[in-house]
């Protein structure tokens, strides 16, 4: 068996080379994909198809079309969705996300630092399962595989 997972969050840290790097010692075979790593291209991608556009909230909004399709995409494509929620970084996106995930009846494994335990508590509720760190979300994910 092999899964397809998104990994949702915050795209300003290396928290997926390392989840990924800690995967690949696994017995099993784990595929990941997630939101464009590359701030300059996601905020870009609206004028590199279309053109320049006439102004900041034009070019936001076209950018938001081409990555709003792509996220789409690759959450109806995976398997399950891990969403990351880190104390440095304004996480709408990740929100969004792992609301998409849910409205989808994806499985969603939520990574939430207790110190943001209360911002995220309705979000928690509704996830299927929540950590705190990447690790224990990769020890949840390598459950699954277990059979005895």
């Amino acid at each position: 068996m092999e899964l397809t997972i998104y990994l949702a969050g915050e795209i300003h840290s290396d928290w997926r080379a390392k989840l990924k790097e800690q995967a690949e010692s696994l017995p099993y075979k784990l595929h990941f994909t997630g939101p464009m790593e590359n701030h300059s291209r996601s905020d870009d991608i609206g004028e590199e198809i279309l053109g320049e556009q006439p102004n900041a909230i034009f070019k936001d909004d076209a950018a938001s079309a081409f990555n709003n399709l792509r996220t789409q995409v690759l959450l109806q494509k995976s398997d399950l969705v891990i969403a990351l929620f880190g104390e440095q970084y304004k996480q709408w996106n990740t929100a969004m996300d792992a609301s998409a995930a849910l409205t989808m009846n994806k499985p969603l494994i939520l990574i939430r630092p207790e110190k943001l335990h209360h911002a995220l508590k309705e979000l928690s509720r509704k996830a299927t399962v929540t950590v705190e760190t990447p690790e224990q979300a990769l020890k949840a994910v390598s459950y699954i595989f277990e059979t005895e």
